[in-house]
């Protein structure tokens, strides 16, 4: 029987900012935990960056909500960014004045922000699996002396100079 984990979820739509510059911010909490999350939104020098924070804490606060509503068993502590997108919004057209009369198209972007928060699966045991050492990995199944030869590459001899190289240097000398 596979347990399911909930996740939960805030928006943000129409924010006054382009996709690609809250992408930038949403990459950098991507997959941390909420509480190292919520610090990096914090100092990050984005003017998003302080809507992100706000729509983060709101996200905690439904997992918050739906867990005591629904009596699930949450630890606030094992939450983690499971999901950040920064989607396209309308675009709204405006015009700049040009030289001689004319006039300028140019776009305002907006987005809409998705953030979803999930609970780490395992995270109540206090055991993890010890991984090898990857030095004890690589000389496992051979001797010391075979280990070392594998690392260190051959040199290969100087190759000898041809015969009409020797003579173009003698003609010009």
């Amino acid at each position: 029987m596979a347990v399911e984990t909930k996740e939960y979820r805030a928006e943000a739509k129409f924010q006054r900012v382009s996709p690609q510059k809250a992408r930038l911010v949403l990459d950098l909490i991507k997959g941390r935990g909420v509480q190292e999350a919520l610090e990096t939104a914090a100092f990050t020098k984005k003017r998003i960056a302080p809507v992100i924070h706000k729509l983060l804490t709101s996200a905690v606060d439904n997992a918050k909500y739906v867990s005591g509503e629904k009596g699930l068993d949450l630890d606030v502590d094992n939450l983690y960014v499971k999901l950040a997108l920064a989607n396209d919004g309308p675009r709204m057209k405006r015009v700049r004045p040009a030289p001689m009369g004319r006039a300028f198209r140019y776009q305002r972007r907006l987005t809409h922000i998705i953030l979803s928060v999930a609970e780490r699966n395992g995270g109540s045991s206090l055991v993890t699996r010890v991984e090898e050492p990857v030095a004890a990995k690589a000389t496992k199944g051979k001797t010391a002396g075979t280990a070392k030869a594998a690392k260190t590459p051959a040199k290969a001899a100087p190759a000898a100079k041809s015969a009409t190289t020797k003579k173009k240097a003698s003609k010009k000398a």
